[in-house]
């Protein structure tokens, strides 16, 4: 089954505006791990934004399931996941100013530069993962930086799916397999909803996580954030068992 890590950044934006501890980010990990979620995703930015650094130590003791560490590797992230170790980083491109996620890396370019940031983490036992685009150029040579996985970025899959457009599902299909074929995981993430992840795990081969933040903290205000977790976990297990029963 497609594992479901749940980003929590956006629990941390909405305790930060009002100044003090409430919703108490540890303990709504602690839930959404209990309620079935197989992984918990934190994404620090340099400005502190959200997730404070203080709160990446916080988390690591409670996190039972799978810790996920995104971020730009600049030193001081580099830093703290090497303090923390946790199960998973991924490397995202994110400018200081970007208010999310908007492009993957050029991993022709960046080549070097990752494969020593890997190795680092790997060194100490850290799962890695490339935060990358679809061109298959670049998950070519995201292989030979030596990650583990790659976490396709989905928001083009996500903005077509909702114009109808389900061609938009070919190019992930597609890097999905050469991924596969070159020894990579497959992560995914950014604009995934309870509206589109079923039919994208139905057609992703070897599709291994999602991560999945600022739709389901969303939908979760109107449908409660059990419901909302055991709903995407029961459509992850449908796709899954369709696939078998094929």
């Amino acid at each position: 089954m497609t594992r479901l890590s749940v980003n929590i950044n956006k629990i941390a934006t909405l305790r930060n505006s009002r100044g003090g501890d409430t919703p108490n980010l540890v303990q709504v990990a602690t839930d959404i791990q209990e309620f079935g979620a197989q992984g918990i995703t934190i994404h620090p930015r340099p400005d502190e934004r959200h997730i404070r650094y203080q709160d990446v130590y916080d988390l690591k003791p409670i996190v039972s399931t799978e810790y996920n560490i995104e971020g730009n590797p600049i030193k001081k992230f580099v830093d703290l996941v090497l303090a923390i170790k946790p199960t998973q980083v991924t490397l995202v491109p994110d400018a200081v100013d970007a208010i999310t996620s908007n492009t993957g890396w050029d991993t022709i370019k960046h080549q070097d530069f990752l494969t020593d940031i890997i190795t680092e983490f790997q060194r100490n036992n850290i799962r890695t993962s490339i935060f990358i685009d679809t061109d298959t150029a670049l998950i070519e040579a995201a292989a030979k930086t030596g990650s583990d996985r790659i976490e396709l970025y989905t928001e083009h899959f996500a903005t077509q799916y909702a114009l109808n457009n389900k061609n938009a599902i070919e190019p992930y299909i597609e890097s999905a397999q050469l991924a596969s074929n070159l020894g990579l995981g497959i992560n995914a993430g950014h604009d995934l909803s309870l509206d589109n992840i079923k039919f994208f795990a139905e057609n992703i081969p070897n599709l291994l996580e999602v991560s999945i933040g600022h739709a389901l903290i969303s939908e979760s205000l109107y449908l409660g954030l059990e419901n909302v977790i055991n709903m995407y976990l029961h459509k992850l297990r449908i796709e899954k068992l369709n696939i078998k029963l094929l």
